[in-house]
């Protein structure tokens, strides 16, 4: 066989989504956040608001997050087509989604614990100043979430307001600056009670909140990138329906099956089937194109004779 006819049947193994915009959309909300952070921290050592510091913490480590994110992209951008990797550098963006996790559940630790250490030995707060600073925060947050979605909008085709679940790495992202958002919101409550009514408490009860809340969101984020990452199977739905539209042709029966993820949303199908009436690969990836859309699909046809008993999957 000529070389340029075996080129015909191969493919690529690209099962991300990645441009070049994206990569600057994030670098432009690291910047936003690395600056904010400088900010927040020093006026909260300055006017002594525990809310403000926690919010200023906490933003140095998303921006460390946000770095995660785009260190992602970039590398599963560069290394898309080595063919050191089997699958592709689909996953990478789902690792650096997960990588955010553990980032975002230490912060939201590290939150709790000093809210509480507050919440025993209070600390006087210069009110005033400190609200400023926490609605600016707030705008920034709110600033860094526009940029995120502007770039979802244009990676997917559902509109500016929607963004995709399945974008492990852009869902990460996206989760660090809600927080951060929510962290700025609890911190601006906080301080307007406890200068209107001298709740001074309140100050460090937000910042328990926030931890909880945050904590919620790690937690998830770490669920379903632990899955993508571990292989684990796509779904009872997805390969019962790819049994049956096999099965229903001609007397298939599949002797074995795997459908899991190689990207955040891009599927790999492996299929052993057996049957007395063979066909070419491309039938049965035709079929399996009616139930589901998989990008790496990899049939086994056994041919069973008449005098062969009638296996079953």
């Amino acid at each position: 066989m000529h070389q340029h006819n075996l080129q015909v049947w191969r493919h690529d193994h690209r099962f991300n989504d990645i441009s070049a915009r994206s990569e600057t959309n994030t670098l432009q909300v690291i910047l936003l956040t690395v600056v904010m952070m400088v900010v927040e921290i020093i006026t909260g050592f300055l006017y002594g608001s525990m809310a403000l510091l926690a919010d200023g913490w906490h933003m140095g480590t998303h921006a460390a997050a946000l770095g995660i994110t785009a260190f992602a992209y970039s590398y599963a951008r560069r290394y898309a087509d080595d063919p050191r990797y089997s699958f592709g550098t689909g996953k990478v963006g789902v690792l650096g989604g997960f990588a955010s996790a553990i980032v975002l559940a230490v912060v939201a630790l590290l939150m709790a614990a000093e809210s509480v250490k507050r919440l025993v030995s209070p600390a006087p707060i210069r009110f005033n100043e400190a609200i400023a600073v926490a609605v600016i925060g707030l705008a920034v947050n709110l600033a860094s979430a526009f940029i995120l979605q502007r770039r979802d909008s244009r990676s997917h085709p559902h509109g500016a307001g929607h963004h995709h679940p399945e974008d492990h790495n852009l869902k990460a992202a996206y989760l660090h600056v809600l927080a951060d958002a929510l962290t700025s919101f609890l911190a601006i409550m906080a301080l307007f009670t406890g200068k209107v009514f001298g709740w001074i408490w309140m100050d460090p009860l937000m910042g328990i909140v926030g931890s909880v809340v945050i904590t919620r969101w790690a937690y998830g984020l770490l669920k379903d990138t632990s899955r993508v990452l571990l292989d684990r199977n796509a779904g009872r739905h997805k390969i019962a329906a790819v049994r049956a539209v096999i099965e229903s042709d001609a007397d298939n029966r599949v002797s074995d099956i795997h459908i899991w993820r190689v990207g955040s949303n891009r599927f790999s199908v492996i299929i052993s089937l057996v049957t007395r009436d063979p066909k070419p690969p491309s039938h049965y990836k035709n079929l399996i194109a009616e139930v589901m859309d998989a990008q790496h699909v990899t049939i086994e046809v056994n041919p069973c004779s008449q005098d062969n008993p009638e296996r079953t999957g």
